[in-house]
């Protein structure tokens, strides 16, 4: 899925609380997720492609910290955004 002006609002609105929202902790989480499951795929096609692939560990890392940032915060929010995405445990 290409990331389009209006997935990003439908992201930010659903996980956000409002499209206007972008800097909420599960909206940003939300749109990295979104980004290396596409940036996977592409690798998946493309083994060779380093460049991606140091983008996607990048990126990886960025989600990480706002996970950790969540958990320390809201451990609520952060286990509801974990079922959501399907992000692992």
């Amino acid at each position: 899925m290409y990331l389009t002006k209006e997935v990003k609002a439908e992201l930010f609105a659903k996980h956000g609380g409002s499209e206007k929202n972008t800097g909420s902790a599960e909206g940003q989480i939300a749109l990295f997720t979104l980004r290396i499951n596409h940036l996977t795929e592409h690798l998946k096609r493309n083994q060779k492609d380093f460049n991606t692939e140091r983008s996607l560990v990048k990126l990886v890392g960025k989600r990480r910290r706002l996970l950790d940032y969540l958990k320390r915060i809201d451990i609520e929010r952060y286990r509801n955004i974990i079922k959501e995405l399907n992000i692992r445990k």
